[in-house]
């Protein structure tokens, strides 16, 4: 087992250097410009896909670091490059790790490919949970999936909702109703194949932030799919079923359901995200604030504005540790028994959002322009309260696991 280090090892300052001057070099020239444009910058994810930066093997790599550390420095140093190119480039991993959390060797290894397609033809994948009336309430969901055993076919009907790259994909993770009696406990995820009849993009999302990244509805009207496209396999979900209507008969254990294991797999990925995006913001203030000049000195020569930097770094740095240890504690098996992987989400998304707005009040009247770059991420880091768990689930989630009690 690896013991826990704030050092990276030469391998993993060699990767973070190479990440960053992609994010240096490719994506900051060109993040204004597809913010503005509101679309998937297909021409980055393609440069991305050259290099091997957006591939299976990469992310792999970094998903089998021994350390844990190796996804979270990868997710801050594209994300302190852009937010929106950010999640355009890592978003298919969402649909991925969706796989790889309840689906088979043999699923693993035939559809996750197909989501990143290769440098000449680049593809993405979409996670599909949320609903219009089922968001944090994952036990509101309306999608159902009904087996045709005559023909070894799971039909889905419903509509989801916020799925980046839902509509665009080549592949999508849909996770449905199967048993609506036990509530949560009764959903599965579903791999939807390209070009299946009956899926179809609603509407697409003019959103405040992260405008690069496609988000989108799903609507999926009969939607027929082979019985091997169920993840996981119907064995394995007829016996989890079972267990669950008899655990619900006795009033018994909770079982975590198909899209909650994806979200909490990816709890602390979504922090660095956040602790990218903050520490671009602080960057940028501090070096706004080294070069700006009022009254014949620089603005940093005040202790308002000195301060406010020394705050922005603390909590940035505090941020990472709290990442870097749930990240630790998950890829070494070791049980949040106190809700580490929500706490980092939660603090690192709250940092996020203080320390972007910190950076728009140094710059002052530039901060608000799109001339500077803190206007965007400020807008950008919005997003990292709400999505994969708002900030209130999270705090649900800490103060259910440090109580025992049901809160609510």
């Amino acid at each position: 087992m690896a013991e826990f280090t704030m050092e990276l090892n030469d391998e993993q300052k060699e990767v973070r250097d190479w990440i960053h001057g992609f994010a240096a070099d490719v994506m900051r020239p060109a993040a204004a410009e597809w913010d503005e444009r509101e679309e998937t910058p297909w021409p980055v994810i393609q440069e991305a896909a050259k290099i091997g930066l957006y591939s299976l093997d990469f992310y792999a790599q970094q998903f089998f670091d021994p350390t844990g550390l190796g996804i979270p420095m990868a997710m801050e140093e594209l994300f302190w490059g852009d937010a929106g190119i950010g999640l355009s480039i890592v978003g298919t991993g969402l649909a991925a790790v969706g796989v790889l959390a309840n689906g088979t060797q043999e699923q693993i290894g035939t559809w996750v490919p197909q989501m990143y397609g290769d440098a000449n033809d680049v593809k993405v994948a979409a996670f599909c949970s949320s609903e219009p009336d089922a968001g944090s309430d994952v036990g509101a969901m309306r999608t159902r999936a009904v087996y045709d055993e005559a023909k070894d076919e799971w039909v889905l009907n419903g509509t989801k909702t916020w799925a980046t790259n839902g509509g665009i994909a080549n592949v999508h993770v849909v996770v449905a109703v199967v048993d609506p009696d036990v509530g949560s406990k009764g959903h599965a995820s579903f791999i939807i194949p390209p070009n299946t009849p009956g899926l179809s993009q609603g509407q697409k999302f003019k959103k405040h932030g992260i405008r690069a990244s496609h988000t989108a509805e799903v609507v999926l009207e009969d939607v027929r799919i082979p019985g091997h496209c169920l993840l996981g396999g119907k064995e394995k979900l007829d016996e989890r079923l079972a267990r669950a209507r008899e655990r619900a008969k006795n009033g018994g254990e909770r079982v975590k359901n198909a899209a909650m294991a994806t979200f909490e797999a990816s709890r602390p990925a979504v922090g660095a995200m956040a602790v990218g995006t903050a520490r671009a913001a602080y960057e940028e203030a501090l070096e706004y604030a080294k070069t700006r000049s009022q009254f014949g000195r620089p603005i940093i020569d005040n202790q308002g504005v000195a301060f406010q930097l020394a705050d922005m770094r603390t909590q940035v740095d505090a941020a990472r540790l709290l990442v870097w240890r749930a990240s630790w504690m998950a890829t070494t098996g070791k049980p949040f028994t106190s809700a580490e992987g929500s706490m980092s989400k939660l603090y690192a998304s709250e940092v996020a959002k203080k320390v972007t707005a910190q950076a728009v009040q140094i710059l002052g009247g530039n901060g608000f322009t799109r001339e500077y770059p803190v206007e965007r991420m400020h807008r950008d880091a919005a997003i990292y309260t709400i999505f994969e768990g708002t900030s209130e689930i999270q705090r649900l989630v800490i103060a259910r696991t440090l109580s025992g009690m049901p809160i609510r």
